[in-house]
């Protein structure tokens, strides 16, 4: 038997990207799968798409305490309990400090962080039971901070710090928390990163086609799952940003900066 058969997986942000990957192939192993998403109109393909299977959507905004309650209940209710939290829900940023608005970090704050914090405090009393996972889809912007995406970077930087705290508190209540960092990936959170007024930008400065696609980073990322992992970091170049910022700290600095500020102008 697959091992997310019949297993009640969550998943917030399911409707595009790697969250919508991770739908799909959950959905072809036979788990029970919630998830949430602010678009009806996508909500209601996926629903379609997945008629007479077990499938639990919801409107929800996870920067809203209320919406993540009533998310979390409804799962609850449907499915009976949660054996898994994937916190996947994020938006991006492009600007730097000194032109953006500050609110466009509140914005940031409110959903790569408190969405997950909201999500996993609700879901933790089932998570317990079954002795389950909590996993947070961060960044190598939780790793090393990135020029122009500092409230993306804070946000990241934030959840793996929550992670890492809850881990170490639930080590002896056999849950597994982790966090993976999928490095350049497609996804839609590039087209979706906000301005320096805090709109979306619309296009992505990266070259889609290079990247790792979100299907293979979900297969990666149920594997970590499935095996208990404690940190994933995916593709090559992520790796090698980490180990960097990790041991070479002041190169970093300046390898960072030359890949990001490209004829001396910040890309976006």
């Amino acid at each position: 038997m697959a091992f997310f058969q019949d297993k009640v997986v969550v998943i917030t942000g399911g409707t595009d990207g790697i969250g919508r990957a991770l739908v799909d192939r959950l959905m072809q192993q036979g788990a029970r799968v919630a998830t949430c998403g602010r678009s009806q109109d996508k909500l209601y393909a996926l629903q379609m798409e997945y008629s007479g299977q077990s499938l639990h959507t919801m409107v929800a905004d996870v920067s809203r305490f209320e919406d993540c309650e009533r998310f979390i209940a409804s799962t609850i209710e449907t499915f009976g309990t949660i054996d898994v939290l994937i916190n996947n829900a994020g938006m991006s940023m492009r600007a730097e400090v000194k032109e953006m608005d500050v609110t466009v970090i509140s914005k940031l704050m409110d959903v790569n962080f408190m969405g997950a914090v909201y999500c996993t405090k609700l879901a933790l009393p089932e998570i317990m039971r079954n002795k389950g996972t909590v996993a947070g889809i961060s960044s190598v912007a939780g790793y090393r901070g990135l020029p122009g995406r500092s409230g993306y970077s804070a946000s990241k930087f934030a959840l793996q710090g929550f992670l890492e705290s809850l881990r170490t508190e639930m080590m002896d209540a056999g849950v597994n928390v982790m966090w993976i960092s999928p490095g350049f990936t497609a996804s839609n959170i590039r087209f979706t990163a906000l301005n320096k007024e805090g709109n979306q930008q619309g296009e992505s400065p990266m070259d889609e086609g290079s990247m790792m696609t979100a299907e293979e980073c979900a297969g990666h990322i149920l594997k970590a799952i499935e095996t208990r992992k404690r940190t994933l970091v995916l593709t090559f170049t992520g790796k090698r940003a980490v180990f960097m910022n990790r041991f070479f700290p002041s190169l970093a600095d300046k390898l960072v900066h030359k890949f990001y500020y490209r004829s001396g102008k910040l890309i976006r």
